[in-house]
């Protein structure tokens, strides 16, 4: 370790101090972490054994679950042991390799959304071409590039935060070690490190979300302009569930690193991150699966099932709050 921090251990203060909480919130979180797992480790598996959905709306689907399995192991796991222990120490190594893997996974989250953002945009408004555009060699370039860019970023990131002093200030007021947050509780000059997150982080949200936009807004011409209500509906389910994910990813997103000084509260920042670290990893696997008849075929077959009845899917409606409605259409 090059860096010339005072203290040997970090403190994570957590989501709360009370010790009825913390029992509430360990629950809270195994049950979550637990259906996440489940649910993308089903769809990578279903998506696996299916040679049917071996196309690159799939593959990059695919892609996507073993981003969120990774992402949300990156920090709930230490956040449970904490709260089974009784702890909250976290020593500087393991911060700083959380901090790594949680820029390098999240970033990486971002950037395959927009790489399926084009995707969907071409297989919509351009189907004739779609086959000829999305080559194999293009696909395996649009998920080769996010690991490689953003494991770059964060190492760039990690070796300057290792240079940062923290003097006797080890109290995190967050359950993770974020690059905002240790950079805050330097004691040393930290402007070259704010740079930096400004000049390596926030241009890619910025150019993923712009690229997203630019792709959903001819595919919402196109919706609109198929005529049967029927039709509008067929059109827009193939993009659908990656426009909720989209939705609830960088909605929480904006909320933690666009976000004024004057509304700023570390409590809302952890309620922003959990949304998008834990929340939306478990939710992801469960809103592709709903709202996709061929992925759904594919996780019953794996399961031993011939398919998933209208009559057992709506064990799940109270959890979603789907309406019959929308339920009869998707199982159309």
């Amino acid at each position: 370790m090059g860096n010339q921090t005072g203290v040997l251990d970090f403190l994570l203060l957590g989501l709360s101090d009370q010790p009825e909480q913390q029992q509430l919130l360990f629950r809270l979180f195994l049950g979550m972490y637990f259906l996440g797992t489940l649910g993308n480790l089903l769809t990578i598996l279903a998506i696996s054994f299916d040679s049917h959905l071996y196309t690159p709306m799939y593959f990059f689907l695919n892609n996507l679950s073993f981003l969120d399995l990774c992402f949300a192991s990156t920090t709930v796991p230490k956040m449970l042991i904490n709260y089974l222990l009784e702890s909250n120490v976290i020593s500087y190594a393991e911060c700083l390799a959380q901090m790594y893997f949680y820029i390098a996974f999240g970033t990486s989250d971002s950037i395959l959304l927009s790489a399926m953002a084009y995707d969907r945009y071409l297989a919509v408004c351009h189907p004739l071409h779609y086959g000829i555009v999305i080559t194999p060699h293009l696909y395996a370039l649009l998920v080769t590039a996010p690991w490689v860019s953003t494991h770059l970023i964060a190492m760039v990131l990690s070796i300057f935060i290792d240079h940062l002093s923290f003097c006797t200030n080890n109290k995190i007021p967050h359950f993770l070690c974020d690059v905002n947050v240790l950079i805050k509780h330097s004691c040393s000059d930290t402007h070259i490190n704010e740079m930096l997150v400004l000049l390596l982080g926030g241009p890619v949200v910025s150019i993923c979300l712009i690229c997203i936009v630019v792709s959903y807004t001819p595919i919402a011409s196109a919706v609109w302009n198929v005529p049967p209500a029927r039709g509008k509906w067929k059109t827009f389910s193939t993009c659908g569930s990656h426009l909720s994910v989209v939705t609830l990813f960088y909605g929480t997103v904006t909320g933690v690193y666009f976000n004024t000084t004057s509304t700023y509260t570390s409590q809302k920042d952890m309620i922003a991150t959990v949304m998008y670290t834990e929340v939306t990893p478990t939710l992801n696997p469960f809103i592709y699966s709903l709202w996709n008849n061929n992925l759904k075929g594919a996780v019953g077959k794996l399961l031993g099932l011939k398919h998933f009845s209208k009559r057992q899917l709506q064990y799940f409606l109270p959890y979603f709050n789907i309406d019959a409605y929308f339920m009869e259409k998707m199982n159309d």
